[in-house]
């Protein structure tokens, strides 16, 4: 028997074994196979930009044509206006619908797919069909001071709107006048006077406004929910008590009759009204208000008008086609954040547990309670409308095309009021993108954002728009100088590249044809290499297949903090190099979300989407719900080890103060003493590990860190400072350094509209966004003795517009002192260059003192001085990385 039993575990060992050599070879055939002969899927896409109706049915073949025989695969098609002449096809007018059915039939009989971006222009879903009521909105107030006791018997003034974030030149007159007259009362509020406090940044917490961060220096990642806040007098604080809901004695005429108490009151009349964002840039007949992102009936509003009437017009296709119009697109986050809609105080008050009516004055700034409930209140605000944005808006513009066969692909930043990851997970494609390195915006990020994603979710495709540039571009890129930023887009986890931009050729004889406007990279048929650059697609093909099979290995998870707005940001240590490459063991960033459908499995986190992590860091937030604190608990339990401060308080108002209690209990059972230990800890808990404190405690402050650009000035050439015309102007400051060992130096700079920084004639530092401080590591460059610096910038335009420079040099020496070299007068200042103009110490020759125009926050700049650093939610990368050395673990 023994015998037997041998020999029948032996046979089916080696038929096991046979089977897995077999299965192994047919895995390596196939992705040789797909290595020599890429699927059409793996192809490298372009954007496709209509410029505003410069469109011609013979054009779209030619270009599709070309896309096809140069290996493209696909193409994301919008239509925009950024200053090319207008053309004769209006949009979606039933000659662009024509049209568009016309790329539609062209791309299925080429095997090409179409993506179509979900709105007119390149932000996100909207156009002139929309009503104002259907619109994004904003809760909005106007104060009426009384004294008491009184009979208040009288009007109450209608609040104002507020700005749009782009300005009001960016309305139409129909929508300027739909943002005037559009107003629905939602409460009147009485409350006693207080004496003027604001919270601070209410306009971003309370969802006014969300800036860009992208191309914007200062815009915080993430908003702070501490455990703990200043405490302040009674003048400056409404009792929640002692606020009176006058709602239902307010007249339709907007009249108030009341009996005022004793004492000073402030009456708040507050209602909603449209935040004016609107679908710019897109072309004349686009042009319109955002829909409602928290109303799914306000989407399939413009979903029926846009979307239905394109589908109508191309006509039935199968549901399940692979070619043709497969998907739709949502483009970077760029119509800004809403904080109200119709029937908002229900909806918050089923999701939160508790009605927000008592807590509205918080949203004008003033404090209710004290400062903790009233910042408690408006983390509940941010949560509510993330939730609303992504299940009415992202989630159901899904739904609603996978009812015709689409997929969708979102870039979930920039101007999101909602985490980022947490949008980017709704796609079935979630996107990034990267500008060509010193052509633009560092948006690196993203790409770190969207492969965790995809890794985290188990999505195979991570999409970038890539290689996006400013003017200062210029035709000067091909495939050639690009390719290293391209295999690092690759190596970052990046395996579709879309190229920003082809631009639609109209014509079949014009060269080098149409453009979109100023911005690059020029990627079409026009271009002198097009014939050639089959073979560079051919590479990324075969590289994009081979990232798209396997699944990823990664060690580290950083846990993104819960709430909203988030931008997930790892470890400055954990990543290296001006394209920023993870370092030894690898990571993704994981939302809480996600985060709660985790196993463990051999002492590994497990997320949905088959990625496995050794650690989980948490963030150095000191509060956390209990529903997210619980299921950290119990991963821990099953085996997990867990990297990170504990918490002390809930961030939410829903279920205050038992919340907190909750959290309390929880945290202790977990690290024990929730005092900071000043050496790393290890405590065991079921069958996992918590470890904190000493270097696992989060370097750096919290803070945003000022710039030294805040001591610098904008200058010009004097000549022409009053009133610049399109130009180039060049500047100079020679400088000399002792023989104190450098440490670091860095230069950082911005121009309206572009500038390049030579030191000692290295180029190092250029750019094309005023809104942006350029930056450049210049160690290397600088010497004892004499130095220069040399700059040209360029204003551009049609006609005279303002026109500034502003820079600074700071050198750190080893010994701790800092100095620093500013734009100011003593700069000098030239309107025409000579050879020698970026090197030549000596040469005075046609030089003159510089124009200081005034500081750095001058207008029309309005630069912030706050640092591009981030600060750090999570331990040095060297830390983290010494518990998986000590554990045997190779990176």
């Amino acid at each position: 028997m023994k015998t037997k039993h041998s020999s029948v575990v032996f046979s089916l060992l080696a038929l096991a074994g046979l089977t897995c050599l077999v299965f192994a070879v047919a895995q390596a055939d196939d992705l040789a196979a797909g290595f020599a002969s890429p699927p059409e899927t793996a192809r490298p896409w372009v954007y496709w930009f209509f410029m505003d109706g410069n469109l011609s049915r013979e054009g779209m073949t030619a270009d599709l044509e070309a896309m096809k025989a140069a290996g493209i695969g696909g193409v994301i098609i919008m239509e925009v206006d950024v200053g090319v002449p207008r053309g004769p096809v209006d949009f979606i007018s039933d000659e662009w619908c024509a049209l568009f059915k016309h790329a539609v039939e062209e791309a299925e009989r080429l095997g090409l797919e179409i993506t179509l971006n979900a709105g007119p222009g390149w932000t996100g879903s909207g156009g002139p069909w929309m009503k104002a009521e259907q619109s994004m909105q904003h809760l909005v107030a106007s104060a009426t001071e009384v004294d008491g006791p009184a009979v208040f018997d009288a009007m109450l003034p209608v609040p104002e709107p507020r700005k749009p974030y782009f300005g009001e030149g960016t309305l139409t007159p129909e929508t300027a006048r739909m943002r005037e007259e559009f107003y629905a009362d939602e409460a009147v509020l009485a409350i006693p006077r207080t004496d003027g406090t604001v919270i601070a940044d209410i306009d971003g917490k309370a969802l006014y406004y969300r800036e860009p961060y992208t191309s914007k220096p200062g815009v915080p990642p993430w908003l702070p929910a501490p455990a703990e806040h200043p405490e302040l007098s009674d003048s400056a604080v409404v009792p929640v008590s002692a606020v009176l809901n006058l709602t239902d004695r307010l007249q339709p005429d907007g009249k108030l009759i009341w009996d005022v108490p004793e004492g000073a009151w402030t009456i708040l009349r507050m209602g909603r009204r449209t935040t004016g964002a609107n679908t710019r840039p897109a072309p004349q007949p686009g042009l319109g208000l955002e829909s409602d992102k928290f109303d799914k009936a306000a989407l399939e509003a413009h979903f029926d008008t846009y979307v239905g009437k394109l589908l109508r017009a191309v006509g039935p296709r199968p549901l399940d086609r692979t070619t043709g119009w497969t998907s739709l697109h949502i483009d970077s986050w760029e119509m800004g954040s809403q904080n109200w809609t119709a029937g908002f105080r229900q909806i918050f008050r089923e999701r939160r547990g508790y009605d927000p009516i008592y807590y509205l004055p918080v949203m004008t700034g003033r404090v209710v309670d004290n400062v903790e409930v009233s910042e408690r209140f408006l983390w509940d605000l941010r949560l509510t409308a993330q939730e609303l944005v992504i299940e009415n808006h992202a989630e159901h513009l899904k739904a609603l095309g996978r009812e015709h066969g689409f997929g969708l692909s979102i870039e979930p930043y920039d101007m999101n009021p909602t985490a980022d990851m947490v949008l980017g997970g709704v796609a079935d494609v979630p996107m990034c993108e990267f500008w060509s390195q010193g052509f633009g915006f560092d948006s690196a990020f993203t790409c770190i954002e969207s492969t965790s994603i995809a890794h985290t979710l188990g999505k195979t495709i991570v999409a970038a728009e890539a290689f996006t540039a400013g003017s200062s571009e210029a035709w000067q890129l091909y495939p050639a100088v690009m390719k290293n930023q391209g295999d690092w887009a690759l190596a970052t986890g990046i395996n579709r590249i879309v190229f920003h931009r082809y631009a639609h050729q109209p014509w079949l004889d014009r060269l080098p044809g149409m453009t979109m406007g100023p911005y690059g990279v020029h990627w079409e048929r026009t271009q002198t290499w097009w014939p050639m650059v089959d073979a560079y697609h051919r590479h990324l093909a075969r590289c994009q297949f081979l990232l798209r099979q396997g699944r990823t290995v990664a060690d580290i998870c950083y846990l993104t903090p819960e709430g909203a707005p988030h931008v997930f940001r790892p470890p400055s240590s954990a990543v290296e190099g001006d394209l920023p490459d993870r370092r030894g063991y690898n990571f993704d960033g994981c939302p809480p979300g996600t985060l709660l459908n985790a196993t463990v499995s051999d002492s590994c986190v497990c997320l949905p989407g088959g990625a496995t992590y050794r650690l989980l860091v948490l963030p150095a937030f000191d509060t956390m719900t209990p529903a997210l604190l619980h299921k950290i608990q119990a991963l821990v339990e099953a085996g997990a080890t867990v990297v990170g401060p504990p918490p002390r308080k809930s961030p939410s108002l829903s279920d205050y103060p038992a919340c907190d209690a909750e959290v309390l209990k929880t945290a202790t059972a977990l690290w024990g003493n929730l005092e900071a230990p000043e050496t790393v800890t290890s405590r065991t808990v079921g069958n996992g590990r918590i470890l904190w404190g000493g270097d696992l405690t989060v370097p750096g402050a919290s803070n945003p860190v000022p710039s030294p650009i805040e001591h610098a000035h904008w200058i010009w050439y004097p000549g022409d400072a009053a009133s610049p015309p399109p130009c180039k102007r060049y500047f100079r400051r020679v400088f000399s350094l002792g023989d104190n060992a450098i440490k670091t130096a860095r230069v950082l700079a911005t121009a309206d509209n572009d500038v390049l920084v030579y030191v000692n004639g290295s180029l190092v530092l250029r750019g094309d966004n005023f809104h942006t401080v350029y930056e450049a590591d210049v160690t290397t460059q600088l010497a004892a003795g004499d130095n220069i610096l040399a700059v040209r910038a360029v204003n551009s335009g049609d006609a005279p517009n303002p026109a500034g420079l502003i820079a600074v040099l700071e050198v750190e020496y080893e010994d701790g002192a800092i100095e620093t070299v500013v734009t100011d007068d003593n700069w000098q200042a030239a309107n025409e260059t000579s050879i020698k103009w970026r090197t030549s110490v000596s040469d005075a020759t046609g030089w003159t003192a510089a124009k200081r125009l005034g500081n750095y926050d001058m207008a029309p700049w309005e630069l912030n001085p706050v640092s591009s650093k981030v600060p750090e939610l999570y331990p040095a990368y060297e830390a983290t990385a010494l518990l998986l050395q000590d554990r045997g673990i190779p990176p």
